[in-house]
């Protein structure tokens, strides 16, 4: 699991948050700051988190100043507690004003969705079963939110419609059924990395197995309901490894009873659509 990002790949990602933010210019700092002044900076953890996007933060000042220096002290990863500094930066005095805002957001929010996850996978360890993302995502941020994930310690799911099959609930109705889903999308095997088909029951689960797709998602099912669901898959499934996934409804409060089901994955779209950004600040000395 890689720890670092190439940054130069979100150059144009990162310009246009700047660019935003900017606007027509920093017009304080512009009059204020003389524009050879140095400065540096300590990016200070004000509650416990896990880290996500440090590169990214470096990467911000130095698109506004070429010669910016960096300190990293904690990775992608890394844990950090109430007062530890994962970076010092320096740099122009105008660069680190300028880019600190659209700096710390980022780092925030990507921070955010790894603390999340790491509490997710902590919830479900020793049970065997694996966190993953979903498509929930905020649009034009997927690649980042779902690093932050691995950065957690979860698994991805799809990365885009064109990665895997999976038949949801819409697609079911307007196909006419389970059976007619799963009938009608084989010929998608050989441009899939999995087929996957979601079910609510325990009679669309036995018509799904007959197919024997490559998954099949619980959706909106108790724990107790879940244990009956794989139980089912393990007895049928005597020719291949149908893995088993839960969504819906899954909390920190009851994450761990769904693990305990046995199923293989859990998807938790909370941790891209709903993580609280981490606490941290970014204190600015002259240099």
């Amino acid at each position: 699991m890689s720890r670092t990002l190439d940054a130069s790949a979100y150059h144009n990602l990162l310009r246009s948050f700047l660019a935003e933010d900017i606007g027509a210019g920093d017009i304080t700092t512009e009059t204020i700051v003389p524009p050879t002044q140095q400065a540096r900076g300590e990016l200070i953890a004000k509650a416990p988190l896990v880290l996500a996007g440090i590169d990214l933060f470096v990467e911000i000042f130095r698109l506004l100043d070429s010669s910016t220096a960096a300190e990293i002290r904690f990775h992608d990863g890394d844990e950090l507690f109430h007062g530890q500094i994962p970076v010092r930066v320096t740099a122009t005095a105008r660069a680190m004003l300028t880019g600190e805002r659209v700096a710390l957001n980022l780092l925030q929010r990507l921070s955010g969705v790894a603390t999340l996850t790491r509490q997710f996978v902590r919830a479900v360890a020793g049970t065997g079963a694996q966190i993953v993302d979903t498509r929930k995502t905020t649009p034009g941020f997927r690649t980042l939110e779902k690093y932050a994930v691995r950065m957690g310690g979860g698994q991805n799911h799809r990365m885009d419609l064109g990665d895997a099959v999976l038949i949801k609930e819409n697609h079911i109705r307007l196909a006419g059924g389970v059976a007619q889903a799963l009938e009608t999308v084989q010929s998608a095997k050989g441009r899939a990395r999995w087929i996957e088909i979601e079910v609510t029951n325990l009679d669309e689960l036995r018509v799904a197995l007959a197919f024997k797709p490559d998954i099949i998602l619980l959706d909106n099912m108790d724990p107790l309901l879940v244990r009956q669901a794989v139980d089912q898959v393990r007895l049928l499934d005597l020719a291949q490894k149908i893995r088993t996934e839960a969504s819906g409804g899954i909390t920190l409060g009851n994450v761990r009873g769904f693990a305990e089901a046995g199923v293989d994955w859990i998807s938790v779209g909370a941790l891209t659509h709903s993580a609280p950004a981490v606490d941290l600040s970014f204190e600015i000395e002259p240099e």
